[in-house]
C-alpha cells in the first residue's frame, strides 16, 4: 500500500482530521447560565463598548482562519474549494500540533477577485489572522494586497511567504559554508509565480544583489509584454545584466539555483555549467527540477528539496506557525517585510553546531523552531510599532 491509498484510508477513517472541542463543561444549570443565556450577554455589552475587547473575551486572541478558493492547491491545480478541504484541514492541524493555535478551514465556492475578498473581509471578525492557501497566481497578490489594506490583524499568503522565509533561512546557511555572500552571490530562480515572486522580494530584503528569475518563457525582463503585473514590477530590480535567453543561459556561471517551478527543468549539464560550490534548490513536488544525487554528480556543493526523503527539507512548516504565533501573541496589525526577515534569521540561527552540507535548516520536528520563530517575529513588530499587546 502507497502514500496515496494509507492517506485516503486515514481520512476515511477519521472523517475528517480535527474537531471543535469545549474549554467550558456545561454540566447543569449555572454552568449554561455563564457559558450561555443569561450570563453571556455581559461579555457581548462589554465588545460592543470596546472591539478591542474581543481578544479578552472570545478565543479571536488565538484563531486563524485557512481561507482558499481550490484554484492552485498543491500539484492538483484548480481542483475548487471543496476537493481542497483536505489541504486545509491538514494545514489547520499543524496551526494546532505547531504552535498550538486554532485554526478553521474555509473553502469558498467561487474564485472571483472581489467575491474572495468580500467573504473574507465578512468573516474577518472572528479571527486574529488569515492564512491565505493555494490561491493562484496573479490573483493572490491582489487578493492579498486588498484584504491587507481593508483588515486590521495579520493577512498571510503562506505559498508565498511561509516558502520564501525557509528559503532565506536555508540560503544563509548554505552561502556560509560555500563561503560566499547573499549580496555579491548570483541568484537563478526558476519560476516566476507566487513562490517564486515572494522568494524573490524576501531575498532582495535580506540584502541580495543580484537575482534573475526565469519562467517558462525564459529569462524575465523589464518591459516583456507578456509578463504579469506583478512580474513587471520583479523585473524592474531583477536581472541586472539584462540578460536574455532560456534557463541554461541564466543559470551558466550563477552561484545558486531555487526552483518553484516543475520536474526535470534543471540538467545536469546546466549545473555543471554553474559556479564553483554551487548551491542548488529543487523544489517542485512530488518530482524536483533535478534529483540530489544527479546535482551533487554535476558537481553542485549543496542541494536542498521540498521532500521529506533527502536532505534539506525547505519546508514552510518551518515558518507559517512561528510567524502566526509571534504575530497573535503582540496582536501585530500586519506580517511586515521586516517580521518575516526577522522569522528567517532565527530560523537559520538554530542550525548552529551540526551545520553541514546535508544540515541547513532545522528539521521540522525541531521543537525549538516554533518558538524561536515567534519570538523573533513578536520583537520585530514592537520595533515597528505594529504590536497591540
Amino acid at each position: 500500500m502507497d502514500v496515496y491509498e494509507k492517506s485516503l484510508r486515514l481520512h476515511a477513517e477519521k472523517r475528517g482530521k480535527f474537531e471543535v472541542r469545549s474549554l467550558i463543561e456545561v454540566k447543569d444549570k449555572e454552568s449554561l447560565s455563564l457559558a450561555y443565556t443569561p450570563g453571556v450577554a455581559q461579555p457581548c455589552r462589554e465588545i460592543a463598548k470596546d472591539p478591542y475587547a474581543a481578544y479578552l473575551y472570545t478565543r479571536k486572541w488565538n484563531t486563524v482562519a485557512v481561507v482558499s478558493d481550490g484554484s492552485a492547491v498543491l500539484g492538483l491545480g484548480n481542483i475548487g474549494g471543496l476537493a481542497g478541504l483536505p489541504v486545509m484541514e491538514g494545514k489547520s492541524i499543524l496551526f494546532r500540533e505547531f504552535a498550538g493555535i486554532d485554526s478553521i478551514p474555509i473553502v469558498l465556492s467561487g474564485q472571483d477577485e472581489d467575491d474572495i475578498v468580500r467573504a473574507v473581509e465578512m468573516i474577518a471578525p472572528s479571527f486574529g489572522g488569515i492564512n491565505l492557501e493555494d490561491i493562484c497566481a496573479p490573483k493572490c497578490f491582489a487578493v492579498e494586497r486588498r484584504l491587507k489594506e481593508k483588515l486590521d490583524i495579520p493577512v498571510f499568503h503562506d505559498d508565498q511567504h511561509g516558502t520564501a522565509i525557509v528559503v532565506a533561512a536555508a540560503l544563509m546557511n548554505a552561502l556560509k559554508l560555500a563561503q560566499k555572500q547573499l549580496a555579491s552571490a548570483k541568484i537563478v530562480i526558476c519560476g516566476a509565480g507566487s513562490a517564486g515572486i515572494a522568494i524573490c522580494r524576501l531575498l532582495l530584503e535580506c540584502g541580495a544583489g543580484n537575482i534573475t528569475m526565469v519562467d517558462r518563457a525564459g529569462i524575465v525582463c523589464e518591459g516583456d509584454a507578456a509578463l504579469t503585473d506583478a512580474q513587471q514590477e520583479i523585473a524592474k530590480v531583477t536581472n541586472r545584466a539584462r540578460l536574455r535567453g532560456t534557463l541554461a543561459d541564466a543559470v551558466r556561471g550563477a552561484d545558486v539555483f531555487i526552483g518553484v517551478s516543475a520536474p526535470r527543468q534543471l540538467s545536469r549539464d546546466m549545473v555543471a555549467s554553474m559556479a564553483e560550490r554551487s548551491i542548488v534548490f529543487a523544489m517542485a513536488n512530488p518530482e524536483p527540477e533535478i534529483y540530489p544525487q544527479e546535482a551533487l554528480e554535476a558537481g553542485a556543493y549543496i542541494v536542498g528539496t521540498g521532500r521529506s526523503d533527502f536532505p534539506n527539507q525547505i519546508n514552510n512548516v518551518l515558518a507559517f506557525p512561528g510567524v502566526f504565533r509571534g504575530a497573535l501573541d503582540v496582536r501585530a496589525k500586519d506580517i511586515s517585510e521586516g517580521m518575516k526577515v526577522a522569522a528567517a534569521r532565527a530560523l537559520a540561527a538554530l542550525v548552529g553546531e551540526e551545520l553541514s552540507r546535508e544540515c541547513i535548516i532545522p528539521s521540522a520536528f525541531d521543537k525549538r523552531v516554533a518558538p524561536a520563530v515567534a519570538a523573533a517575529v513578536a520583537e520585530q513588530a514592537k520595533k515597528e510599532g505594529l504590536a497591540r499587546a
